[in-house]
């Protein structure tokens, strides 16, 4: 317990240091394999509970090989800026996820994630579009989108985002490239409302807000 609390509290310094712009000499210069390392990924998912799904699906290769098609994750005006902006991306995956506990949202098939105004991606009325993968990815559209970005057909398939760790990864990283990096440097606050604005932000739910700033 004492360790996993020790893990913890090195994980959050790091993320708070490395979004602070205090960034520790010995990340300087590396690519983002250097700064996502085994030990800095074990330290949020050994925070989920051994029951939790994700703890068996979600991994740092997974990760790496979605980083393939984005290579330009990671990779913005400067050394801080890019470790910014790798902290936050972790930051908001470690809240969507429980700390990589959740693959899929929980009762999300209950709720109906379907568009019917959007005539571009429209739903297989045998599919469900609730929150999956590592940035929980929802509605037709994001599915339709991500899907031709990464060369699968998501619409019709949207379950393979929690069944293959690396179409998950990319889903998260397509999102976060296409409405996330546009505002990474307007601040943290910006990516939470490029995520979930509609929901959290102007009071909505300023405790889920509050716990995305914790991480």
């Amino acid at each position: 317990m004492v360790a996993l609390s020790v893990k913890k509290n090195l994980l959050i310094l790091v993320l708070v240091g490395i979004l602070a712009g205090f960034v520790p000499g010995y990340v300087k210069g590396q690519s983002v394999a250097d700064i996502v390392t085994q030990d800095f990924f074990n330290g949020i998912i050994n925070q989920a509970d051994a029951s939790c799904a994700g703890k068996n699906f979600y991994t740092r290769a997974g990760f790496l090989d979605a980083l393939n098609s984005y290579n330009q994750f990671g990779n913005l005006g400067s050394a801080d800026d890019s470790k910014r902006e790798i902290a936050a991306f972790f930051a908001h995956v470690t809240h969507e996820t429980g700390h990589f506990c959740y693959i899929e949202e929980i009762n999300g098939a209950s709720q109906d994630y379907c568009d019917e105004t959007n005539t571009q991606y429209p739903c297989n009325p045998n599919k469900k579009y609730f929150g999956r993968g590592p940035l929980q990815l929802t509605w037709n559209y994001n599915y339709g989108a991500a899907g031709t970005s990464i060369g699968i057909d998501l619409l019709n398939s949207p379950e393979t985002v929690a069944t293959d760790v690396t179409v998950s990864f990319k889903t998260a990283l397509w999102f976060w490239m296409t409405n996330v990096r546009p505002v990474v440097s307007q601040g943290f606050g910006a990516t939470i409302r490029a995520i979930n604005g509609a929901i959290e932000c102007n009071g909505g739910n300023s405790g889920a807000v509050q716990a995305r700033v914790q991480y």
